[in-house]
């Protein structure tokens, strides 16, 4: 049975610690050795080993070791280390506390190897908040930045502008979708040459990008309108069809306590207004005298 629960906590990438507490001697089964990189049964110092966990994770590993102690509450706890081999990896440790006479004497439990499963879990992140097809932020973490800035006290005033390309339904009508996606390749590219200092660039729909960019004033915005609506400005050839792209951008001061909605209403309404007096330009929303205020006192 022994055999069959080692060979069964090997396979699940499991090994079992311990920790005796009055002189901080480590105990640990040979799996463990091997997250680390350490030949099995090499003695150990737990100040050495303590060196190899990232500099945050030690930060937390000491906080809920403390705690445990103290308390005699066990704790999990997600680690990030960095083997002996120069390898990174995340175990999970968890733990629990034998008291003896009223007093902690030793601490043990098992660490897991849960690097696949972290790599898994930041590779659906990335993916959840990039846009694959132009390489620029997605909808969802669009939505979630631009709801934290509308809500947050800056330091700084922030502006959002919306930008639909013209032209783009030509592109898919007369050349297909894989000179359609192409062009949206480009045109991500264009974008962020063009807006370099941009907080965002995001691809929030078919054609439509959204900008979050610093500003200090209307006119200012007006300014990096501009290099939106001339960056974003270019001719698809081919030996029997020439494509004008252009951009209409509609752009409006992000005012500290608006809504978020309100904002992009506001914003995606001029943006309607440019592209209704014909295209290939842009238009700024007007602020009240009370909002401009707001947004001036944001930025001071």
């Amino acid at each position: 049975m022994r055999e069959l629960f080692d060979r069964s906590f090997k396979a699940a990438r499991i090994g079992v610690w311990e920790c005796s507490l009055p002189d901080q001697t480590l105990s640990w089964t040979d799996t463990v050795y091997e997250f680390f990189d350490l030949v099995p049964q090499t003695p150990l110092a737990r100040d050495e080993i303590v060196k190899l966990y990232t500099p945050e994770t030690r930060k937390l590993l000491n906080e809920v070791r403390e705690k445990a102690i103290r308390t005699g509450e066990g704790f999990t706890l997600d680690a990030q280390i960095i083997t002996a081999k120069g390898n990174c990896r995340w175990i999970k440790i968890t733990a629990c506390v034998e008291f003896a006479n009223g007093t902690a004497a030793r601490i043990f439990g098992v660490k897991q190897d849960v690097t696949a499963e972290k790599t898994m879990v930041e590779q659906l992140r990335r993916l959840a908040e990039r846009d694959t097809l132009t390489e620029l932020t997605s909808r969802t973490r669009f939505e979630t930045f631009f709801s934290e800035i509308c809500g947050a006290d800056s330091q700084r005033t922030r502006a959002l502008l919306l930008a639909d390309l013209d032209g783009f339904k030509s592109v898919n009508d007369a050349l297909g979708h894989q000179a359609g996606d192409d062009c949206l390749k480009v045109a991500g590219r264009k974008l962020s040459q063009a807006v370099p200092d941009a907080d965002m660039i995001a691809r929030i729909g078919g054609d439509e990008f959204a900008i979050i960019h610093p500003c200090s004033s209307a006119e200012d915005l007006a300014k990096i309108a501009t290099r939106v609506v001339n960056g974003m400005n270019w001719m698809i050839s081919t030996p029997t069809k020439n494509i004008q792209i252009a951009t209409s951008v509609g752009a409006a001061i992000i005012v500290p306590g608006q809504s978020p909605k309100d904002i992009f209403a506001k914003a995606d309404h001029v943006l309607y207004e440019v592209k209704s007096a014909g295209r290939n330009g842009f238009r700024i929303a007007s602020l009240s005298r009370s909002s401009l205020e707001t947004a001036q006192a944001a930025a001071q």
